[in-house]
């Protein structure tokens, strides 16, 4: 068994080139979908007819609980006298998202792994029989929980999520009178 020797050549062949590329690629999973912020924002006439169009604007950002996010008018503005604190979007997406941006951290620490193992121990892992057979079948294992996981979320195994709101819980409710 031999210590830790750098060897950049495997980086030349497509094993070590993919996981440089995967590592790259976690980097912009998380970072992207972990620093996100956005805004939507609505136009309001107040009747009688206004001569000017009002705007309330709701912001919102990662792990996107939407219905945590209200519409704010301008700071001093009263946009036909409603408290737009009280209207929310609609949707809590942030179980979604954070199982994004944790599966990127964790491709992005295996990366590092990985890269170590064929950087800093080459001689090790070609001279074992064993070592990729190993890291192949915990890496099958992996895959087939993840398929198992998907196809149970995607049955009738697990109860269906609840997609739309009622008015009841936030969301803008629809125009009257027209």
């Amino acid at each position: 068994m031999s210590g830790f020797q750098i060897n950049l050549n495997p980086l030349k062949e497509p094993l070590g080139f993919i996981k440089v590329l995967e590592w790259i690629a976690s980097i912009f999973a998380f970072a992207t979908c972990g620093g996100f912020k956005g805004q939507t924002e609505i136009q309001v006439n107040c009747p009688p007819a206004v001569t000017e169009n009002k705007t309330v604007t709701a912001t919102f950002g990662y792990p996107f609980r939407l219905n945590e996010a209200s519409f704010q008018p301008p700071p001093g503005v009263n946009i036909c006298d409603v408290n737009w604190k009280d209207y929310v979007l609609i949707g809590d997406y942030s179980s979604s998202a954070q199982f994004y941006v944790t599966f990127a951290v964790f491709v992005f620490l295996y990366c590092i792994a990985a890269l170590l193992l064929y950087v800093g121990y080459t001689s090790l892992y070609l001279d074992s029989r064993k070592l990729p057979m190993i890291i192949f079948g915990f890496l099958n294992m992996i895959l087939w929980g993840g398929n198992a996981w998907f196809v149970y979320k995607e049955t009738s195994l697990h109860s269906p999520s609840n997609t739309s709101a009622p008015h009841s819980q936030g969301g803008i409710p629809p125009p009257t009178g027209i």
